[in-house]
């Protein structure tokens, strides 16, 4: 499954939050780790919804971004993570 994620580097620091998944994020010191980090977070995150029987909508495919409106501190990328159930 696809994902677009969202990161966001602070003093230094990044961080990444999953649109389509509110409260899955993860943080890093670099955007290789966030990457790696937010894939593994959206995994659990997932798995938890599916402990719990909560419905798994379908990776939004198509977003409306404007690039003027993103920060200088923000980039956007798509992340893949392999599951053991399709969502």
């Amino acid at each position: 499954m696809r994902y677009l994620v969202k990161i966001y580097r602070h003093d230094g620091d990044y961080s990444a939050m999953v649109p389509d998944l509110p409260g899955c994020v993860a943080a890093g010191d670099t955007i290789d780790e966030v990457r790696v980090l937010i894939a593994e977070a959206i995994r659990l995150h997932l798995q938890m919804m599916r402990k719990n029987r909560e419905p798994i909508s379908k990776p939004t495919k198509k977003f409306n971004l404007n690039v003027d409106d993103l920060d200088d501190e923000e980039l956007c990328t798509w992340v893949d993570v392999k599951t053991k159930q399709p969502a």
